[in-house]
């Protein structure tokens, strides 16, 4: 059985940092690429980052490039988003998801979810 535990999240102040972790189980690791998902009240969920197998590609979403980076170890079956300079409107529950193989961005296109790590922001 696939597991994804997300971890890290909380309150923070705008322009603090947090390294959120997605530890994953049940799955054989390196074959999946791993995204970085979030959802804020009323909106529809949307990829942040999400990085490939080997961890060479890293597609941002315009909105974090140059505050969030997506890593991995693969030795630790763990994903990893640095996130700097954080912004209120950064607040969203965020999730992390793994798809076979492929570097997707769509959230369709992922097979496994976590329940999420809820990120709160304040001004």
């Amino acid at each position: 059985q696939v597991q994804l535990a997300e971890s890290g999240g909380g309150l923070v102040q705008a322009g603090d940092s947090l390294r959120l972790s997605c530890a994953a189980a049940g799955l054989t690791f390196s074959n999946y690429a791993m995204g970085w998902f979030r959802q804020a009240p009323g909106k529809e969920r949307e990829c942040v980052a999400a990085v490939s197998r080997g961890g060479d590609s890293t597609p941002y979403a315009d909105s974090v490039k140059g505050r969030f980076t997506i890593s991995r170890d693969n030795a630790k079956n763990t994903v990893y988003l640095q996130m700097n300079s954080l912004k209120p409107e950064d607040t969203a529950v965020y999730y992390c998801a793994a798809n076979f193989w492929n570097l997707r961005v769509r959230v369709r296109d992922y097979n496994y979810w976590g329940q999420g790590t809820q990120v709160t922001v304040s001004s």
